[in-house]
C-alpha cells in the first residue's frame, strides 16, 4: 500500500530511533531550544523542520532531548507522538503563561498538574469530561525543583495546580475582538472562581497524548512547569504586579526536574 510515512524517520520531526533521549524537555519556541540545551552535556541539534528544532545531549550520563512544539495543540500532540515512536517517555512542558488566580505574580513559576480542556486536539485523543492529567511523579520532581528555586520575593514563587489550555492567544488577551466575546469571557469567570492559575496552550494537548499512549506495559509521564509573564487579572484591577520575559528560572527547573527523575527512575529500577 502506497505511504507517506516512512518507518526509519518521523514524518514531522525527521528524527529516527537512537536519536533522543527517554526524557524530552519541551518547550514552544524554538530558538528556546538552544538556550535549554546549554544545560547539557556534549548536546548536538539533531534535526530542525518546521516549528521543531531538537537537540540531544547529557546529564549525569544519561541521554535527554529538547524539542520545540511550537505554538498550541496540533503542533504539540504531534510533536509528542513522533518522540514516543522515537523511544521518548518522559516529557515536561516549559513554557510561558499569563496569570488568572491573583496570588499568581509574573515571573511566578506555575506547576501544571491539570489543565482544562479549553482548546480542540484533546478531543481527538481523550472523550469530553476525561481530565488531562500530569503524571504524579514529574510533578512531585517539578514542584521539588521549583521549591529549591524559589524565594518569598515576589515575582520569585512557585505555585502548583490548574492551568487553562487555549487555542486562541487573542481570544485571551482580546476577547472583545472575537465573534464570541461573551461566552470567552464567561468562562474565563468560572476559571477565575475556580481557582485556576494561569492560561497557557499546549499542556492539555500534550496530557492527553501522554495518557493515551500509555499503553501497558509502556507508561508515558507528562509533566509542566510554565513562567507567568505577568497576571491578566491584576491588571484588570490596578492591582500591584510583576512583569518578566526571563524564562531561565522555569529552565532550570524543567532541567533539574529531569536530573531528579533520573536518580529516582535509576533508584526504583
Amino acid at each position: 500500500m502506497a505511504t507517506i510515512m516512512d518507518e526509519n524517520e518521523r514524518f514531522h520531526l525527521k528524527i529516527k530511533n537512537g536519536d533522543v533521549g527517554r526524557y524530552v524537555i519541551l518547550p514552544g519556541d524554538p530558538g528556546r531550544v538552544p538556550k535549554i540545551a546549554e544545560y547539557l552535556d556534549d548536546a548536538k541539534q539533531i534535526a530542525q523542520n518546521r516549528e521543531y528544532n531538537i537537540y540531544t545531549g547529557y546529564l549525569n550520563g544519561t541521554a535527554v532531548s529538547v524539542c520545540s512544539t511550537g505554538i498550541g495543540g496540533p503542533s504539540a500532540a504531534i510533536a509528542v507522538e513522533e518522540l514516543i515512536d522515537s523511544g521518548a517517555d518522559t516529557f515536561i512542558r516549559v513554557g510561558t503563561s499569563g496569570g488568572i488566580n491573583l496570588l499568581v505574580f509574573g515571573g511566578d513559576l506555575i506547576i501544571a498538574e491539570a489543565a482544562i480542556r479549553a482548546e480542540g486536539t484533546s478531543y481527538e485523543y481523550m472523550p469530553q469530561g476525561y481530565p488531562a492529567l500530569a503524571d504524579f511523579e514529574v510533578t512531585s520532581a517539578l514542584v521539588d525543583a521549583a521549591r529549591e528555586l524559589s524565594t518569598t520575593e515576589l515575582g520569585h514563587g512557585w505555585h502548583v495546580g490548574v492551568v487553562h489550555s487555549k487555542d486562541s492567544f487573542y481570544g485571551e488577551v482580546n476577547p472583545d475582538g472575537s465573534g464570541v466575546p461573551d461566552s470567552l469571557k464567561s468562562r474565563w469567570e468560572s476559571y477565575l472562581k475556580c481557582g485556576c492559575l494561569t492560561s497557557e496552550m499546549e499542556c492539555a494537548a500534550i496530557y492527553s497524548v501522554g495518557l493515551v499512549r500509555s499503553v501497558y506495559p509502556k507508561k508515558i509521564r507528562c509533566g509542566g512547569v510554565l513562567t507567568a509573564l505577568w497576571n491578566a487579572e491584576r491588571s484588570k484591577r490596578d492591582m500591584p504586579d510583576t512583569v518578566t520575559h526571563d524564562t531561565t528560572r522555569g529552565i532550570k527547573c524543567a532541567v533539574r526536574a529531569v536530573e531528579l527523575l533520573i536518580e529516582r527512575d535509576a533508584e526504583s529500577s
